[in-house]
């Protein structure tokens, strides 16, 4: 009890082990890596000298930051107006589409990688369409190539540009829209000028989130680009399974995060502060300054202004909705982006049930065949119990120590907070073949390489953040004066906790759990590192059968992955209304 108290008074001592796990498999590794491209104690840089100067290194680099911004500008010219309508829309269907965001979001990116295979492929969906009407005579390159990787990586990163987005997006009043409107602005004008600066915030996070995460991609470009589409980390997980010189390594790893970090230092500014705003109206464009241009500008003003007066007479008092063609158009396309999210998973579903031979679209008809060839062969229902098994045990981990670091953050100095908090999702906003290699650096240091329990902490490092994302949004909106309540009436810290705080942020520890679960049952590049030859876990199988041979069993194996996403939500969606019923009988009922 005394214990307890003591940590009531101390509330940061909460995030100890958080920190402690941190430190053991990815802080201290990482410092020590760097060293390591440093040839520490010696100190030189002929590393990173011998990196940038062979040209095919260069060319990797420079290749690998053209695919992350091109990748990120076609995700934010789809997302943006994706978000924008899913916030217009009403609040039932503004749920309904979140949720099919969400379900591929949730979805393994090797399943979605497996998809785009299936579609693109020379005897994919597409070729085998345009080859049965006749439409061609050979099938078409659609995969190996830049555009396929595109494809895919969009696939994969859209939800995370569009919920982020959709969330800045939801805060924004709207009444600001209308008073616009009613001095005059057109649609658009009040569009530019009022909405899209106040969602600027939604852009820089999802844009820095996208690009870092394409930073690492591993697993989309080696399946569906060539040769001539690797990125650097492919280059980095090559070294370290042939050269194995953990000094090239290292100085090829921490190129890749200098990228990262000098991005996410130049845009991750706030950049939306006073200071900001009058440094940009002070540096005007050339032309502006021009007296020409002004006694131009001031004419045309006058010319112009009874048609605008006009104009804003007549728009006073209209409703300010959107036009016929606008919500055609806009239904369109949102459609059409639902559709490029959920299509490719609904394939492999549909596909998974074929009697043939082979994968076909459609099945010509139905059958278990490929269900019975997964749990009747003991390397995939084997591999399957070594992921579940393990993911239990990084979602129990995680979640404890992730709970704990995010109680005692809630009561801490905000600027502590802060720190503590960016240090606490390093893991999960580095790019993870960085991440992956400073945990085998530690790994190796410990002697846990090649081992379950090795797999677990190094998964347990990027599931913490999740949980403490989760958990610490949940306490956000905790009342403390309930907690005070309870202490007023006599409660210990325990008796608190279990009968007060915990039921009422259940929702965020469920979901914290959840979310680290999904993170580690998905996990390729980082187990493929630390397990080596002797851990098979399913998403590494089920990769290494993609790279060898396709084998329909795949597919089955993959609408599972698909269908553990919904089973997880619907568990969410359950913890939100149990708590949502405690948290209405915690409140006092209003005086007669």
């Amino acid at each position: 009890m005394k214990t307890l108290q003591t940590l009531g008074r101390m509330p940061i001592a909460l995030t100890g082990p958080a920190l402690a796990v941190l430190l053991v498999v990815f802080g201290i590794p990482i410092i020590l890596l760097f060293l390591t491209s440093l040839n520490a104690p010696a100190f030189s840089v002929v590393n990173y000298l011998t990196f940038f100067g062979q040209p095919a290194n260069v060319r990797v680099l420079f290749q690998t930051v053209e695919i992350s911004v091109v990748a990120t500008a076609i995700c934010l010219l789809i997302g943006y107006p994706t978000a924008y309508l899913i916030v217009a829309g009403s609040k039932h269907l503004r749920m309904a589409l979140i949720v099919l965001v969400l379900v591929p979001y949730l979805t393994s990116g090797l399943v979605r990688t497996y998809a785009w295979i299936v579609i693109l492929g020379d005897r994919g969906l597409i070729n085998n369409l345009l080859l049965d009407h006749g439409l061609i005579s050979s099938p078409l390159p659609l995969i190996y190539n830049r555009m396929a990787v595109y494809i895919g990586m969009v696939h994969i990163m859209l939800p995370m540009m569009i919920l982020p987005l959709v969330s800045v997006m939801m805060g924004i009043d709207k009444s600001l829209m209308a008073a616009a409107r009613s001095m005059g602005a057109r649609p658009s004008t009040a569009f530019w000028r009022v909405f899209f600066p106040l969602s600027m915030p939604g852009v820089r996070s999802g844009s820095l989130l996208v690009f870092v995460i394409c930073l690492g991609f591993y697993i989309t470009p080696a399946a569906l680009g060539g040769l001539g589409d690797a990125m650097l980390s492919t280059f980095i997980a090559s070294q370290v399974q042939t050269s194995f010189n953990m000094a090239r390594v290292a100085a090829s790893a921490f190129i890749l995060l200098a990228v990262a970090i000098l991005v996410l230092s130049v845009v991750g500014l706030d950049l939306s502060g006073t200071q900001g705003r009058t440094a940009q109206s002070a540096r005007k464009p050339w032309l502006s300054r021009s007296p020409s241009f002004g006694v131009l500008k001031r004419y045309l003003g006058e010319f112009l202004a009874p048609g605008r007066a006009k104009r804003w007479t007549a728009q006073l008092y209209k409703a300010g909705g959107r036009s016929r063609w606008s919500k055609i158009v806009g239904t369109v396309f949102l459609a059409l982006v639902m559709f490029y999210l959920l299509f490719p998973e609904f394939l492999v579903v549909i596909m998974s049930f074929s009697a043939g031979r082979f994968l076909e679209f459609p099945p010509s008809g139905l059958s278990l065949q490929w269900y019975r060839s997964f749990f009747g062969d003991p390397g995939w229902y084997e591999a399957a119990w070594i992921s579940v098994q393990i993911g239990i045990v990084v979602a129990t981990l995680s979640t404890i120590v992730g709970t704990l670091a995010a109680y005692g953050l809630s009561r801490t100095n905000p600027r502590l907070r802060s720190f503590l908090t960016m240090a606490m999702l390093t893991p999960i906003t580095f790019p993870v073949i960085v991440v992956g290699i400073a945990t085998y650096l530690g790994l190796v240091k410990l002697g846990l390489l090649g081992s379950m329990t090795g797999i677990v902490l190094a998964h347990t490092v990027g599931a913490i953040g999740y949980v403490v994302v989760m958990v610490s949004a949940t306490l956000a909106n905790f009342d403390l004066r309930l907690e005070q309540a309870a202490m007023s009436m006599r409660a210990n810290p325990v008796q608190t906790f279990m009968r007060v705080t915990l039921p009422l942020i259940r929702p965020g520890i469920i979901g914290g759990a959840m979310f680290a679960f999904l993170h580690s049952f998905d996990e390729v590049v980082i187990t493929s590192l630390i397990g080596g030859f002797s851990i098979r876990t399913l998403p590494l199988k089920m990769w290494e059968d993609i790279r060898h041979q396709i084998d329909p069993t795949i597919a089955a194996v993959a609408s599972l992955m698909i269908l553990l996403p919904v089973f997880i939500l619907m568990i969410l969606y359950v913890a939100g209304w149990r708590s949502t019923l405690s948290l209405q009988r915690a409140r006092p009922a209003p005086a007669a």
